[in-house]
């Protein structure tokens, strides 16, 4: 049996797929399990998944994998799982049964709630304590917002029948056995984004929970993102396989990129897009936007901090050009019309969908095209397209360099957006300096992977990590610094046309 290869296996539950992917010790995919979700809009501004059947794509992809890979169970030496972070899920720990759907990152219902909690404090009336503004996005108002609207939820959770988590929680719950003894954890990362954790000590706010009038009882115990929360049980094909590990996606991909060291930073091109600088075991309060965040807890380490700028549409933007316009086919295509022009043809795309994130907090602003001629086509708006992430991505940078003191001297990406050779050097060329792709770029699951990994032995610590890292490819900047910030000019100028759109008549036509 010793000489039998083991591997490490990472369940990768994002906003639109799960997946489940195998990897061997030199960090290098064996397999891959993947199945998409619905995504459910019952009306604009609200975006709802359906845990139950997250539950199942979560069974199948991890028979897939295994299948692929041609292992069983035994070779597993762990399984690490990373998710969707914010993405609220209420269940009934007696049925198991979810009381409503998960209310994911992106959706904006819960405005009126951070108003009234926000009151004449504002919007940072509890940043201090949890590194977060008072937004849509965090899990906190969204736990309010079922409990106030979903019949008798209250009255159970009141009465200690509820459960809450972000997705992490509710998957390691089911496979440690749901209703028969099922382990109800999350880890510091996910418990960061939940606006209900003070940053500093690591536990739940008793005051937040109460402003927001939620049970403490809900809430899932907080551990470190590497250690044997329990062991796989109701999920056949995992049984007595242990769950070692969760990171909140950003944070996983932060781990699966090497960014140890203090000043070293990430960009994920995914739905949306992340970046996050490592501050070390210092907790830096951001003056310019971002959002102060666990990176990872190794252990009884002590936890390491990050500063995140987050981007709601990035990836999703491009889905939206192919799914609601019907410009491009697939997503591939539109690098294919991009290329057809030098430049934007003066057109920039903002994708304020549902508000700006990182570094404006604009809940009210919408989406625009502004600097429409008669000279613009489709392939001017492609291109626009794929600036509109770099752009996005330049205004963090901008926000993390005054906020951490160090200019960055390169950035590692990861995602998927990252294929694309034509956005890939025009952020390089936007930023001003290097921009540097992995040889493994899904670096969120492979994050999750070590973290179960190091808590089982099968990795010696973040030196493995450091080792198996590999660049795949550069690209340097080579646009000058005069056109660079003219083009930022523009930018910021569309950006403040996107500001203040929505008010009672925008809700009243079209809410």
């Amino acid at each position: 049996m010793s000489n039998t290869p083991m591997y490490v296996m990472a369940i990768d539950q994002g906003t639109t797929s799960t997946r489940a992917i195998i990897f061997d010790h030199a960090g290098k995919i064996v397999a891959t399990g993947q199945k998409e979700h619905q995504q459910i809009f019952p009306k604009s501004g609200w975006v709802e998944h359906d845990p139950l059947e997250i539950w199942r794509n979560t069974r199948s992809v991890v028979g897939e994998a295994l299948s692929e890979a041609e292992i069983n169970r035994h070779q597993l030496a762990a399984v690490g799982i990373t998710n969707q972070r914010e993405t609220a899920v209420v269940w009934d720990k007696t049925t198991g049964e979810p009381v409503y759907n998960a209310i994911v990152w992106q959706d904006t219902r819960t405005q009126k709630i951070c108003n009234e909690l926000a009151g004449d404090e504002g919007a940072d009336k509890y940043k201090q304590r949890v590194g977060l503004p008072l937004a849509t996005y965090f899990s906190g108002p969204k736990i309010k917002w079922i409990l106030d609207n979903v019949e008798g939820a209250r009255e159970k959770a009141e009465a200690g029948d509820l459960l809450f988590g972000n997705t992490d929680s509710w998957l390691v719950w089911n496979l440690t056995g749901g209703v028969n003894g099922g382990v109800h954890v999350t880890d510091v990362t996910n418990a960061s984004r939940t606006m209900l954790m003070n940053i500093d000590t690591l536990d739940w706010n008793e005051e937040i929970c109460a402003d927001m009038s939620i049970p403490v009882s809900m809430l899932p115990e907080i551990k470190s993102s590497s250690e044997v929360y329990g062991y796989g049980r109701k999920q056949g094909l995992l049984i007595d396989t242990p769950i070692a590990g969760i990171l909140g996606d950003q944070q996983a991909a932060t781990f699966g990129q090497a960014c140890f060291e203090k000043g070293m930073a990430k960009n994920t091109y995914g739905t949306g897009n992340f970046m996050l600088i490592n501050t070390g075991e210092e907790l830096v309060h951001s003056e310019n936007g971002l959002l102060t965040t666990v990176c990872y807890k190794i252990g009884d380490n002590k936890p390491v901090y990050a500063l995140e700028g987050s981007v709601a549409v990035t990836g999703s933007l491009v889905q939206w050009v192919r799914d609601n316009l019907g410009l491009i086919k697939d997503a591939p295509e539109i690098e294919k019309l991009a290329k057809q022009v030098d430049d934007n043809g003066g057109c920039f795309v903002v994708p304020a969908f549902s508000g700006l994130f990182a570094p404006y907090w604009k809940s009210d602003a919408r989406g625009t095209i502004v600097g429409l001629t008669r000279y613009v086509n489709k392939n001017h708006i492609a291109r626009a397209t794929l600036e509109a992430t770099a752009f996005q991505s330049r205004d963090l940078l901008d926000a993390m360099n005054a906020d951490s003191g160090v200019a960055l001297t390169e950035l590692k990406v990861d995602g998927g957006m990252v294929k694309n050779e034509t956005l890939m050097q025009f952020q390089a060329d936007i930023l001003g300096v290097p921009v540097v792709r992995p040889e493994v770029i899904e670096t969120t699951a492979l994050g999750a992977a070590y973290a179960a990994g190091i808590a089982v032995g099968f990795w010696n610590g973040e030196q493995d990590v450091i080792d198996n890292w590999s660049e795949d490819k550069r690209w340097e900047p080579n646009m000058d610094e005069e056109t660079r910030e003219r083009y930022h000019r523009l930018w910021k100028k569309a950006v403040e046309r996107s500001f203040d759109w929505m008010d009672e008549d925008v809700e009243e036509l079209y809410g």
